[in-house]
């Protein structure tokens, strides 16, 4: 299913080299032929220093041992760069590798770097090569050394634009190594500095936060919690405009965080909400199946487009992430996303329906008679539906629940609190940074 992949839209918010494990998926998956692929590698290598690497793949595309001369020159041009960056940063180097020197840093910069010129003669052009050995290294693919490397410019650096770059490297390397505690912490500490920094557009802000959120994506189907952590950040409304202004297909993957966290049901009404707002900019089977669900009622559209979102779950890089367990392959969210979005469907009809028949819905849902009424018992239980089984007529007949109007202003009431203080928050912050800029 080709026609819904957005690895094209997602490579061009994202660094190179993040571009590489979509790429590596979509080659598992056999969705693109395997010459596409690796010129499609080739080609993101040519603007890194893993010459190496793209002389491999260069050699299994067209089946010869032969690499070309721009390739050799390539290399030796890299190699040779390394062992004059590896020069030129090699004092600062030296005294961060040492654990009893660096106990004579402080959180103060300024001493910092009045003490490495002082007793060490490290100056500024020290800090500098610094800067660019650990980013040379990160183009030759060594994350590990790069990561340590940016942590420590950023520990004496005084140039907040290069801090920031600085930062977006370490995040960088800290996904490809899937640190993703240690990913998600840098995140939290970009998000913080895009969100309260004066930029000179709010359209370069605004690019910054799709950044972000593109880069997210590995963190949040990869952390523990995050699942709530995408729903947090996309639905703050900074973000969600976002998202509507120049990243509508993002939409995909915070429909799906939504569908499958039941503790965020919560955010379903507001989800339906912006995908009936950008209908007509994007769409795929996992918005259209909600909106057939919950805009139109129409329970075989819906049945339809949930057999196309398994399609769509098993072929997307962040979504079909496959665990296997002994012979067996399981997609986790798969599963997860197909077992919620039937509830739904089965809640939604409850809703609507007075009486319904327990055979027919077996044979939607192809299973037997006793499973389905069994299905359907427990549904019944764990989603706090009134209802009943008849097993004389073999229907499940549901029960008319007047709300209150009590518990209405209640319900409605709920999100009020933290809608405030975001648009409180929203409303200071930008006029803080305005008066510290002035002072």
């Amino acid at each position: 299913m080709a026609e819904h992949d957005l690895t094209a839209l997602m490579a061009a918010q994202l660094d190179r080299h993040l571009v590489f494990p979509l790429l590596e998926f979509l080659q598992e998956r056999q969705l693109y032929s395997e010459p596409e692929i690796l010129e499609a590698k080739i080609r993101l290598l040519s603007g890194t220093n893993m010459v190496d690497y793209a002389m491999d793949i260069h050699k299994s595309l067209h089946g010869t041992d032969d690499v070309p001369e721009d390739m050799v020159k390539r290399r030796a041009e890299v190699v040779s760069r390394l062992r004059s960056l590896e020069e030129a940063a090699a004092p600062l180097v030296a005294f961060l590798q040492n654990p009893q020197l660096v106990q004579e840093l402080r959180p103060d910069k300024q001493y910092n770097i009045h003490m490495l010129q002082e007793r060490y003669q490290i100056g500024p052009d020290q800090i500098e090569a610094l800067y660019q050995y650990a980013k040379f290294q990160f183009e030759c693919g060594n994350y590990s050394g790069a990561a340590d490397y940016l942590y420590q410019y950023r520990a004496l650096c005084t140039n907040s634009e290069r801090s920031v770059s600085a930062l977006w490297g370490k995040l960088a390397a800290e996904i490809l190594m899937q640190n993703w505690d240690v990913a998600l912490e840098e995140l939290n500490r970009l998000k913080e500095i895009i969100d309260s920094k004066n930029f000179s557009s709010p359209l370069n802000q605004l690019q910054n936060r799709i950044w972000l959120m593109h880069w997210a994506l590995f963190i949040f189907f990869n952390h523990e919690n995050g699942r709530n952590g995408i729903i947090d950040l996309f639905f703050q409304d900074r973000y969600l405009n976002a998202i509507q202004t120049n990243a509508h297909h993002l939409l995909r993957y915070l429909a799906t965080a939504v569908v499958v966290n039941k503790r965020r049901r919560n955010m379903l009404k507001e989800l339906i909400k912006v995908i009936q707002q950008e209908q007509h900019t994007y769409k795929d089977p996992i918005t259209e199946f909600l909106e057939c669900l919950y805009v139109n009622y129409d329970f075989d559209g819906a049945q339809q487009k949930l057999m196309e979102c398994e399609q769509v779950i098993l072929n997307d890089p962040f979504l079909g992430k496959r665990i296997e367990e002994g012979n067996f392959v399981t997609v986790p969210l798969r599963d997860e996303f197909l077992e919620n979005a039937r509830l739904f469907i089965f809640e939604t009809y409850c809703r609507i329906h007075r009486c319904i028949d327990i055979s027919m819905l077996s044979q939607k849902l192809n299973m037997s008679y006793d499973e389905a009424e069994l299905w359907i018992m427990n549904l019944v239980r764990s989603s706090k539906l009134d209802a009943r089984i008849d097993s004389v007529s073999g229907t499940l007949i549901m029960t008319t629940n007047h709300v209150n109007v009590h518990e209405q202003i209640i319900e409605n009431l709920k999100g009020l609190n933290m809608r405030t203080y975001m648009l409180a928050k929203n409303i200071v912050e930008p006029a803080q940074a305005a008066q510290q800029a002035t002072r």
